[in-house]
């Protein structure tokens, strides 16, 4: 296969250059696409509301009567497939809605998927004593989930306009930790109720949410790469122009296109993808990898712990009601996205996510050794100002996560691949996001049982490892088209310069191609490779 435009072509420029030096842009900050960001990002809302629900369960006494041991507690081993089955279904759906988004459509693929989260809904809701139907539910539900996480973001990255992608796509996950908060909210209203009304209540109002976005996502426009890709050009056209707020044939509509189109023609001299090619593509491997570290990384943070296993982390600190602290680490977490969708759209992709990684180090850091240390394990009221100390180091490590590494993460993946490879290569990275989080809501009770609070730090070396990884290997995309960032991964653009790289020079015949879709020796010139591997 071979990365070269038509014979009629190589003597175009690509215009792209620098943010600062692009002709200025007639794009606006329209309703419609704001509307577009945010009926998608339901499917985020669904997420967090099924993630931050569970951990209040397991202190309500009808939950455990009917779903604990004999003495009303959860061992390890029960109360870990009950959290971890959803992740588990998640991950199902992850790699299943790749395919299915290519076939059916962004929209109709988001529909369907959200609907499907009601039959989970009702599995869970109509058990009465046998735990594992219930988990069995959230194993259903999680399919759901799990696709729309790879969906949703694909949607909105391929559809928002550049100069507002990265906070659209970054809406995603600040309705994940609204739903998260709204969780705590209704588990804490319910928390009381001596009946089955303490759970099955909050488990029923997910129906709203799945009916809302599989209905209301009908009444927007189709992705218009994906528009492209089908043949629709006019329905392509009509649509980035409505997004941006410009007439259909304005310049910026124009580029667009134009970028589109001459992507697909590359795409269709090396006629139809085969699985294999996420890694043996031009420039794949590097990409594959790069966007399943940074996924796993998002989980490895360690924010899910907090979320998932909240209830019983800060009832050993001698609280006396562990669902008002969850509610606010998860106002905490809502307030702190709203500034990440500032971040993202100002600082950047890079400088964000090393400032947010070194920052949860320092908090998980302090959080192990205060836990280990000086927190008396066995009367917590001993020591309140441990207790405190822990609490305030983990809504600060969940401030840096919902400001950095929540929302940028599902931006910068989106942007990363070409049409060609997206969807099974967002496939494949948030089904590593989803592992993870199987493994930590799995194993966490177990690995806490024994080694206690000093299970922080194994977060805070992967918060380190992620400065650097990020350092070495992520490429700034902030305010560049997704044509863009692919022809800069192809040229081997070096990640800790390419904030300032400048493609308006770059020649469209000088794409690094071979016969065997490998890069050859054209690389640009002008541009420091980075030579390390990931």
């Amino acid at each position: 296969m071979r990365w070269l435009k038509p014979q009629s072509e190589q003597a175009e420029t690509v215009h792209h250059g620098t943010a600062q030096e692009r002709p200025k842009s007639n794009e606006k900050v329209t309703f419609m696409a704001c509307f577009m960001g945010l009926v998608a990002s339901i499917g985020g809302f669904m997420f967090g509301y099924v993630s931050g629900q569970i951990s209040g369960y397991f202190d309500m006494k009808d939950y455990a009567r009917r779903f604990g041991d004999a003495d009303g507690s959860f061992s390890a081993a029960k109360q870990g497939t009950i959290v971890g089955l959803l992740a588990i279904g998640c991950l199902i759906g992850a790699l299943v809605a790749g395919k299915l988004a290519d076939t059916l459509g962004r929209r109709l693929a988001i529909s369907a998927f959200a609907l499907w989260a009601s039959v989970g809904i009702a599995i869970e809701i109509s058990s009465q004593h046998a735990w594992y139907q219930f988990a069995i539910g959230r194993l259903v539900t999680g399919v759901s989930i799990g696709s729309l996480s790879v969906v949703v973001p694909m949607y909105q990255s391929e559809s928002s306009p550049p100069i507002i992608r990265g906070i659209l796509v970054s809406t995603y996950q600040l309705f994940i930790t609204l739903g998260i908060w709204t969780s705590y909210l209704v588990n804490w209203g319910t928390a009381n109720m001596t009946n089955s009304a303490s759970w099955r209540i909050p488990n029923g109002l997910g129906f709203a949410w799945s009916l809302l976005l599989g209905v209301g996502i009908l009444f927007l426009p189709e992705s218009p790469r994906y528009a492209y890709t089908k043949g629709r050009t006019d329905e392509a056209r009509r649509t980035i122009a409505r997004l941006a707020g410009v007439e259909e044939n304005d310049r910026t509509v124009n580029d667009q296109i134009n970028q589109i189109e001459n992507k697909l023609k590359e795409e269709e001299v090396q006629g139809k993808a085969a699985w294999i090619e996420i890694f043996t593509g031009p420039r794949m491997l590097y990409r594959t990898t790069l966007g399943i570290v940074l996924q796993a990384g998002q989980q490895l943070t360690g924010a899910n712990f907090f979320f998932y296993y909240g209830t019983t982390i800060f009832k050993a600190t001698g609280l006396s009601n562990s669902y008002v602290t969850q509610i606010i680490l998860g106002s905490v977490n809502v307030v702190c996205t709203f500034g990440g969708l500032y971040v993202v759209h100002k600082v950047g992709r890079r400088k964000a996510l090393m400032s947010g990684a070194a920052w949860i180090f320092v908090c998980f850091l302090i959080y192990a050794f205060v836990g280990s240390f000086a927190l008396d394990s066995e009367n917590p009221a001993n020591t309140p100002q441990a207790g405190s100390a822990l609490i305030v180091f983990s809504s600060l490590a969940i401030a840096a996560f919902a400001s950095t590494w929540g929302p940028i993460v599902w931006a910068a993946v989106a942007e990363m691949y070409p049409t060609r490879y997206r969807a099974p290569c967002m496939a494949l990275a948030t089904a590593s996001n989803w592992f993870w989080n199987f493994l930590i809501s799995f194993f966490t009770r177990f690995i806490t049982d024994k080694i206690h609070y000093w299970y922080g730090l194994v977060f805070g070396g992967v918060c380190l490892a992620l400065v650097f990884i990020v350092f070495f290997f992520m490429i700034e995309t902030k305010d560049r088209s997704l044509e863009e960032i692919d022809t800069m991964y192809l040229l081997h653009v070096n990640p800790i310069h390419s904030a300032k790289w400048d493609g308006s020079k770059v020649p469209a015949d000088s794409r690094p191609s071979d016969s065997n879709g490998q890069e050859s020796e054209h690389d640009h010139e002008s541009e420091p490779k980075n030579t390390a591997a990931v």
